[in-house]
């Protein structure tokens, strides 16, 4: 079966199960303490295949990104265009209502708004009333020597301070290095690392922009950034979803 027939069979009542089941609040507790958390295993490994077999279908995607000209590290990333695959589409979805608690909670704690709807598609909607209408869920590919450098994705005004990040392939089996890097910048103090690898067809939640963190006066904003360390061999596939769409 081609991944295209495979992602598309996926149902959404299958998906809003699973990530139903995950360890929430194990989850804004790691959020909490480190800005990332692994939410654990959500996809077999034949679906984590033919999610990473669609890179190859030109036509499900509206740009590539080669990092090395970009000087964003080395390796190449494909932004989905819209109608997204079924199960991207069904996947950001079901994320949603999981999220949203620990983002509000994030917002009150930094004193901001929290313009989020209960409704995914309505938020989506206000993305592109504000010009914000290019679909941001992407795929990943890095081959040895590959990385990629800290950054924010930050695509326009309207951010959703969460994101997810799903593994594709096995570490130590189909590759080896490429670990997921997140480092906080910490008020008046040195900054924290914390690296992970990613299990296959495990999500991972990932800090956005920043998080709320104590202080002495009540909460800071602990600035936050990802990347990838140096993938020593063999191939690395993840599938990035973002919950605000681009400029």
């Amino acid at each position: 079966m081609s991944a295209r027939a495979v992602t598309e069979a996926t149902t959404t009542a299958t998906i809003d199960r699973r990530v139903a089941r995950l360890d929430w609040h194990r989850v804004a507790v790691d959020l909490d303490d480190v800005g990332i958390a692994d939410a654990g295993p959500l996809l077999g490994r034949a679906e984590c295949r033919s999610i990473a077999g669609l890179y190859s279908e030109d036509d499900r995607f509206r740009s590539t990104i080669d990092m090395a000209r970009y000087r964003f590290g080395q390796g190449e990333y494909r932004y989905f265009a819209y109608p997204l695959p079924p199960i991207v589409d069904e996947l950001r979805a079901a994320f949603w209502p999981c999220l949203l608690p620990v983002a509000r909670d994030w917002a009150a704690r930094h004193d901001r708004p929290a313009p989020w709807p209960d409704d995914f598609e309505a938020w989506i909607d206000r993305c592109h009333q504000a010009g914000q209408v290019r679909p941001t869920p992407l795929l990943l590919h890095y081959g040895p020597g590959d990385w990629n450098a800290l950054h924010r994705d930050l695509y326009g005004d309207l951010v959703f301070p969460l994101q997810v990040v799903i593994g594709l392939d096995a570490p130590e089996r189909d590759y080896t290095g490429g670990e997921l890097v997140v480092v906080e910048q910490r008020p008046r103090a040195q900054s924290r690392a914390t690296v992970l690898a990613i299990g296959q067809g495990h999500a991972v939640v990932v800090t956005t922009r920043d998080r709320p963190v104590r202080s002495a006066r009540g909460w800071a904003s602990a600035p936050m950034r990802h990347g990838v360390s140096t993938v020593r061999s063999g191939r690395r596939h993840t599938l990035g979803l973002l919950f605000h769409d681009a400029q």
